[in-house]
């Protein structure tokens, strides 16, 4: 595992690699966010996007939501994975938003984590981008990175490398350094066939702990 300086040098260069990207995911407001990343659970942010199109067209906001139904949801998203399921939660988070935030995204984690099928990454995506609160989530794509480049052991949990990567990294640097690793990751360290070697900065720094 290499030492914090090394890990903090090696996303570094990871962010110059990608200095200026955001979410493909498409939205306009925190609830369509907080829909989005919800369904991109286990499927692309392709396969969201195209069909939020519709659903966000059927469904503005989470009212519109409460006053259809999961089984209403479903012809919207059956294109994506766990569809039905996700149909379910979706009903679910709206009518809290509806009864408890009046219809609001909640801009805290105990209030986001508390909404049916939101869970830690996808607070952590909705706080740093759709309310600028410095945050770091971890997805398959992050995990992948931090453990290919030895940054944490490959056994460390999704909680353990968002942990440790924020004690390394400068809270402003967060949300830039998540989705940098993510493009990263998908355009570069592939799962199967990383071409990480390509690029010699990344292992310019080589102590280990």
């Amino acid at each position: 595992m290499l030492t914090k300086e090394c890990a903090r040098k090696v996303i570094e260069e990871i962010m110059a690699l990608y200095p200026d990207v955001e979410t493909i995911l498409n939205y306009r407001n925190n609830y369509e966010l907080l829909v989005a990343v919800m369904l991109s659970a286990q499927t692309t942010d392709i396969a969201v996007n195209k069909a939020t199109v519709a659903l966000f067209e059927r469904f503005p906001n989470p009212a519109t939501v409460v006053q259809a139904s999961p089984a209403e949801i479903e012809p919207y998203i059956q294109s994506i994975g766990l569809y039905r399921n996700k149909a379910k939660y979706l009903f679910q988070c709206c009518q809290q938003l509806v009864e408890r935030f009046n219809g609001e995204v909640p801009s805290n984690r105990k209030d986001l984590e508390s909404l049916a099928g939101i869970g830690r990454k996808t607070a952590n995506v909705v706080l740093s981008v759709g309310f600028n609160i410095p945050a770091f989530a971890v997805d398959t794509h992050v995990s992948r990175v931090c453990k290919h480049h030895d940054l944490v052991p490959e056994n460390a949990t999704p909680r353990q490398i968002e942990d440790y990567i924020v004690s390394i990294l400068p809270a402003n640097q967060l949300t830039q350094a998540h989705q940098s690793i993510i493009f990263f990751g998908r355009n570069i360290c592939h799962p199967r066939h990383p071409a990480c070697e390509n690029y010699p900065q990344l292992y310019s720094c080589q102590e280990h702990i």
